[in-house]
């Protein structure tokens, strides 16, 4: 493949942007290649070059890069009346009640802009409502880029994990390791009438995608409602991608008390959203006295998209169709990945997948799960699946970028370039289009 012309833009961007770029995870090696348009479930990139795309925007994509004619037609309605105008609008009202009659933890929402919003506002709301100051997160998962939470170490030894962050604004954080209910309990033995909230993904969907264990969810809800704390899901990934219109907290059957949302309800444009209970919610101004606003929050054209993407899956088979070429996905890479390398393990559920790069195999993997990790005690790969976001930081990172992802890019198949980042299916992909991922990775695992 040709890549003259990225090669020419990226030099460019690294003049008057840094990195060349406005997200991290962007900066593929040895350069990135920029995208002219979407087509359904590709993308052609500046040179030509077509890809099949599982990326999908890291997830807010549920259609690809076509939006079904009602999606497109509300749109455009909305954008043709004017941009924005700093006053509520029905739409805002229409969404909202379409979100809380399908969730099960929204009885009301606040929309804002992005993901990280949500979740800042979601720690700033639940310190408020409790009046305590601290906040659980699982190491290795991820909440955005805000001070709170980008923390690491243990609940007795924690300090930011970038620079920038003060240490005493980690003070407040107390990190502990994913599927671990021992050290849950430890946490609240030891801060519990302290801890404001439990800030958890439902599935870690930053750091390969891992599943968590029976009850393990049902823990963490026990303990929140022992100690008077806030469970706080983030589900900026799984919202309307995992367990249908009911989010993945209807797929495991626990309901939390607030829910940050992002992606997906916002039909590809930029959205955030922090819903749950009624009496939790309204503390935010001006109901209450948590201070929360934003320009374009609850903006029209977002609203629009996002209302008409999640009635369009309600009334069309879109979950049947992601959902089983994620499965086939998942279980055309087990076989493969058994053959040629059986230390590696495929991860994800419903139209979410990831091969992450491990480094023991299974002494017999006839029994090991074949859709995707599960977290089954009874597969001969349990001891050895990643459970946390450790077990995957453990993983053979430079092998995926520095080979596989270039393997796969260069058989003109788009991964998230990193070990860490998960993908997916879309309504716009083919089976065909996955007969030819499972070719590429023949070719080049």
């Amino acid at each position: 493949m040709d890549h003259e012309r990225s090669r020419e833009l990226y030099d460019r961007a690294l003049s008057v942007m840094p990195g060349g770029v406005n997200s991290s995870v962007r900066a593929t090696m040895p350069h990135p290649f920029f995208i002219e348009r979407g087509d359904g479930g590709h993308v052609i990139d500046a040179d030509g070059n077509r890809y099949i795309d599982w990326v999908m925007g890291y997830g807010p994509l549920l259609y690809g890069h076509e939006m079904p004619d009602p999606v497109s037609a509300a749109v455009q309605s909305h954008a043709a009346a004017g941009p924005m105008y700093g006053a509520p609008t029905e739409i805002e009202v229409e969404h909202a009640e379409f979100v809380a009659r399908h969730v099960p933890s929204v009885e009301s929402i606040r929309f804002v802009n992005s993901g990280t919003e949500a979740t800042v506002s979601a720690v700033r709301l639940a310190r408020g409502y409790t009046d305590r100051d601290k906040v659980v997160i699982m190491q290795g998962g991820y909440h955005g880029a805000q001070e709170s939470t980008l923390v690491e170490g243990t609940p007795e030894s924690h300090h930011p994990s970038t620079k920038g962050i003060p240490e005493s604004f980690a003070e407040h954080t107390l990190p502990i390791p994913f599927n671990d209910p021992e050290a849950a309990k430890a946490v609240f033995a030891e801060h519990g009438d302290d801890i404001a909230a439990v800030l958890v993904e439902p599935i870690l969907a930053n750091t390969g995608i891992v599943m968590p264990i029976d009850g393990y969810h049902g823990t963490l809800r026990e303990l929140c409602d022992d100690h008077g704390s806030l469970l706080i899901f983030d589900e900026v990934i799984t919202g309307f991608r995992v367990g249908g219109l009911g989010c993945a907290q209807s797929k495991f059957g626990v309901t939390p008390d607030v829910t940050t949302f992002g992606k997906i309800i916002g039909g590809g444009f930029p959205v955030g959203a922090i819903g749950g209970r009624a009496e939790i919610v309204e503390e935010f101004t001006p109901a209450g006295d948590v201070f929360q606003s934003g320009t374009f929050s609850g903006h029209p054209v977002t609203m629009a998209a996002g209302k008409a993407y999640l009635e369009y899956a309600a009334e069309n088979d879109v979950y049947e169709h992601v959902n089983r070429l994620g499965r086939q996905l998942r279980e055309g890479i087990t076989e493969i990945c058994a053959d040629r390398a059986p230390e590696y393990t495929v991860v994800g559920t419903d139209s979410m997948f990831k091969t992450v790069f491990t480094r023991e195999a299974p002494d017999d993997d006839a029994d090991c799960c074949m859709s995707g990790c599960r977290q089954d005690p009874s597969c001969s790969r349990y001891e050895s699946c990643p459970k946390t976001g450790a077990d995957v930081a453990a993983a053979e990172t430079d092998r995926w970028e520095r080979v596989f992802w270039q393997g796969m890019k260069d058989e003109g198949v788009f991964l998230t370039a990193n070990q860490f980042e998960c993908q997916f299916t879309s309504y716009a992909h083919t089976e065909a289009d996955v007969e030819r991922t499972l070719e590429a990775y023949r070719a080049v695992l």
